[in-house]
């Protein structure tokens, strides 16, 4: 039923007020009035909110917005769809037990809601966990020691999505296509055009008819035919637990002024701060971009055994590569440099692509394992590498190298993003590879790539999909 789920706080206690937004539950329902109106909404009428995708920032997103607004329950309706049928096995499940009994304020939930013998049974062996139906009581697989509060979970996707009013995609990049191409088949009939909020950074190559990008959203357009006016990327140098802890954090939401304004109005919270940016792809391929280069810097940790000398020549030289790189992206590189590095500094921290290149390195995970691990999700750095390789490996988009006076491809003056290739796609290389690539004697001073970026006219619109 609509509106029927009990809405708790953060800490299981029945919400009734919001502290959120410094003004109450009065200055929340005003914002969420204000969007109401925007999208046409009558009184009665209930304002359906749907996240698509499961893991740690998709579902973070969604129990961020019923903390918030599941309170105004005659006017909106949060819901998330996760596909059916995942496991929890008996590791995680063990896990998960010792997580509920050490917060008692969770504990006390799950016994109020008559939910916690199915976890004491779990952790006995005497029954298998579903992904969906622990996400009803707030735990997501990819993040198990984040409890969340409870969240509505539908696992038929044309329920979830057919007369949604705004879907928010926390799907992982390579899968937003194939998952929106299916939900276009439950639009076709559709008259009010929905608002698609994406969180993904991943992004593919295209080569033909000349290279370029393709991100999720564009992905999302070309999937249902929303116009890009209605899509919308937000995206920020965050980490989805630490944003649910309420750790200071902000955000960039992006695309067209009608619905970023009052989007970054609703999303908004005291720990929480959301800008909003004209420049919707830009910004989602530079999220795309960084989990690049947080795998290597997840190998150099490893391999160094956390040195900050290395880990700080390696920052050296792939911010100096990235750079480079958004002078091919952008005309106007010099704003993103903050959001850029500040994205790229938060993921070498703690990100889940670094955690990988750690991994990698420790052989504690191989590539045959696949970019998709257990209580991590979809590692979306790999493909990254990939997408970034054959673009910038393209011979129509050859420059003269400043120093050889001879025409190259852009990757070949991106040698860390070379190594990755050769350790993650062509597997040439093992992780010590990265160490090696360091310690050339050919390799230049990370300056002179910057400078070489600044100093010449390497601005490839096309890249972007744009006019030349």
């Amino acid at each position: 039923m609509v509106g029927s789920i009990e809405v708790h706080t953060q800490n299981g206690s029945v919400n009734n007020k919001s502290s959120v937004g410094g003004g109450g539950g009065g200055g929340m329902e005003e914002r969420l009035d204000e969007l109401r109106h925007l999208l046409g909404k009558a009184e009665g009428d209930i304002l359906r909110i749907v996240g698509v995708g499961a893991g740690a920032w998709g579902s973070v997103f969604a129990a961020m917005l019923q903390d918030s607004y599941g309170q105004f329950r005659e006017k909106v309706q949060i819901r998330i769809w996760r596909r059916a049928g995942r496991t929890v096995d008996k590791a995680t499940a063990e896990q998960l037990f010792e997580v509920i009994n050490s917060r008692e304020e969770v504990l006390r939930r799950l016994i109020r809601r008559c939910a916690y013998l199915k976890y004491v049974e779990a952790r006995l062996g005497d029954r298998t966990l579903l992904a969906d139906e622990i996400l009803k009581d707030g735990f997501c697989l990819n993040m198990i020691h984040t409890p969340l509060c409870p969240l509505k979970v539908v696992t038929n996707l044309q329920e979830a999505v057919w007369d949604a009013d705004i879907v928010v995609n926390g799907l992982p990049s390579t899968e937003t296509r194939e998952v929106f191409e299916e939900i276009s088949h439950y639009w076709k009939e559709r008259i009010t055009v929905p608002i698609i909020i994406s969180l993904s950074k991943g992004i593919e190559a295209a080569l033909q008819p000349l290279p370029h990008i393709i991100t999720p959203t564009q992905m999302i357009n070309r999937a249902t035919g929303i116009a890009m006016d209605n899509i919308l990327y937000l995206g920020g140098p965050n980490i989805a637990s630490e944003i649910y802890n309420k750790e200071y954090a902000n955000a960039r939401i992006c695309g067209a002024e009608k619905w970023r304004k009052p989007l970054a109005k609703v999303l908004r919270q005291p720990h929480f701060i959301v800008w909003d940016n004209s420049d919707l792809v830009t910004h989602e391929v530079m999220g795309g971009l960084k989990n690049v280069y947080a795998i290597g810097a997840g190998m150099v940790a490893a391999l160094t055994k956390e040195s900050a000398t290395s880990k700080s020549v390696y920052f050296a030289h792939c911010t100096s590569e990235m750079i480079f790189i958004t002078h091919l992206l952008a005309e106007e590189p010099e704003k993103l440099a903050g959001p850029l590095l500040a994205d790229t500094y938060v993921t070498l921290l703690k990100g889940r692509n670094a955690w990988y290149g750690q991994m990698l390195a420790k052989g504690e995970l191989n590539l045959d394992m696949g970019d998709s691990i257990s209580g991590k999700g979809m590692i979306q750095g790999v493909s990254a590498v990939g997408a970034f390789y054959e673009l910038l490996s393209h011979s129509s988009l050859s420059m003269l190298h400043p120093e050889e006076n001879k025409p190259v491809a852009p990757v070949e003056l991106c040698p860390i993003l070379k190594t990755l290739y050769r350790i993650l796609i062509t597997r040439e290389l093992a992780s010590q590879g990265i160490l090696q690539a360091l310690r050339d004697e050919t390799l230049n001073d990370p300056r002179e790539r910057i400078e070489i970026a600044q100093t010449h006219a390497f601005y490839r619109p096309s890249l972007l999909g744009q006019p030349s």
